[in-house]
């Protein structure tokens, strides 16, 4: 058998590249000027937890577009800037990203708390706006420009804690008392009105409803007062610091409660699972994916995985179960709406989502006339048999059972909540 050199393996290499039709040659090398896409991100202060893996994410998702050819033939390039999980730096730096950086798209950062402030300046600008994790957020502003990655759908009122309700009146013996307990800030204000909403309807006594300042630091009073109401059902809503204050003092407390849980973000980031470790036993949380072989969407899998290895380096949430997902869908919503309109048109790419559906790694999407999703898609997870707090057992899927919807249910409520006792 003859060998090829190295010089007519250079020439079969060009000759098969000539071979190539063109939008496959395209596809390897993006060239032009770049696609700019800007947003503010919480990099520091007490949304860092959560804005750092989003950006990751992001980057992720740009190398995987590049890799492909870009967009339109371009490369992506992202333009951020650290929000310090302040709401009202917010404004400022969307009005440096599209009149000074000039970028051609905008997303939003994590939270309702950071996407809020940035509709006024995207609106002035007529700007297509994809945001992430953010509850409601176009109740108000009815932006037709507005599309939003998370799960809670138009009527959170109706719907956000209906799986929580459901899985409480499913008990036996069936509920008859609720506790209500949050943090005052908008998305569980909002929380806890569906709750509360939900709970009249379904024939439950409050015995409980209160909502604590932001400046709390001391969860005992709570807990013991919600411990002196003898609740059936403990629905609280909290992000991370409070959350973890809030299920020590259940701890310390020794509580008894048939069920206990609601929107305690905190959890979810990896950090706070290996902290608490057996205290989240029994605890039912909304959460929006968990590595449950019911949620298995086409390349969620393989994008934790490429995820992981990258957090590892850059020391951000470790597991990547609740972030990520929703972050690179996010841009994936965007990417499939531009290739599908085929330029840079701010108006047609609005109404592209409005029009058609997104195959993402949380699976498929279709928005609504105010841009949340046409079906909610609020989990409800149940921590269990945790052991210690090693890192492992968090990786499978009996760990974190879902509890709700039923279509993707993949285990059974365990009772009562101890907090680890």
């Amino acid at each position: 058998m003859k060998e090829i050199s190295r010089r007519d393996m250079g020439r079969l290499a060009l000759a098969t590249a000539a071979a190539l039709p063109a939008a496959a040659r395209a596809q390897t090398a993006p060239s032009g000027p770049p696609i700019r896409i800007g947003f503010s991100m919480s990099l520091s202060g007490g949304l860092a937890g959560n804005g750092r893996p989003a950006l990751t994410t992001h980057r992720i998702w740009a190398e995987d577009v590049n890799s492909k050819g870009g967009l339109l033939g371009r490369p992506v390039e992202l333009v951020y800037y650290d929000d310090q999980s302040n709401g009202s730096q917010v404004p400022g730096i969307y009005t440096k990203l599209l009149d000074v950086d000039k970028v051609d798209l905008v997303v939003s950062g994590y939270s309702t708390a950071i996407a809020a402030p940035a509709m006024p300046v995207v609106m002035q600008r007529n700007m297509a706006f994809v945001s992430l994790f953010a509850a409601n957020v176009n109740a108000d502003f009815k932006y037709d420009r507005y599309f939003s990655v998370t799960t809670t759908g138009t009527d959170l009122k109706g719907t956000f804690a209906k799986g929580f309700i459901d899985i409480a009146m499913a008990m036996e013996p069936r509920p008859r008392t609720i506790a209500i307990a949050y943090l005052d800030s908008d998305f569980h204000q909002r929380a806890a009105e569906s709750a509360r909403f939900l709970a009249r309807e379904r024939g439950l006594r409050i015995v409980y409803d209160r909502a604590y300042p932001p400046t709390t630091v001391d969860f005992s009073p709570i807990m013991r007062s919600v411990q002196s109401a003898r609740p059936d059902a403990v629905f609280i809503g909290s992000y991370p610091p409070d959350t973890a204050g809030m299920l020590r003092a259940a701890s310390e407390l020794r509580v008894n409660f048939p069920l206990m849980g609601g929107p305690m973000i905190g959890p979810h980031i990896t950090a706070q699972k290996l902290q608490l470790g057996p205290i989240l036993n029994n605890l039912v949380v909304w959460d929006v994916y968990a590595p449950a072989p019911t949620l298995q969407f086409p390349g969620v899998q393989a994008l934790i995985e490429r995820y992981q290895p990258i957090a590892a380096r850059e020391g951000t949430d470790a597991l990547g179960y609740y972030v990520p997902p929703m972050a690179y869908a996010q841009m994936q919503v965007l990417e499939q709406a531009v290739r599908r309109v085929g330029k840079i048109d701010q108006a047609a790419l609005a109404a592209d989502m409005h029009a058609n559906q997104f195959d993402t790694v949380i699976g498929p999407m279709r928005f609504d006339a105010q841009g949340e999703w046409t079906e909610d898609r609020n989990l409800y997870t149940q921590y269990q048999g945790i052991q210690g707090n090693g890192i492992e057992q968090f990786r499978r899927p009996d760990t974190q059972v879902v509890l709700y919807p039923p279509k993707y249910k993949s285990g059974e409520l365990r009772k009562p909540y101890t907090a680890g006792a």
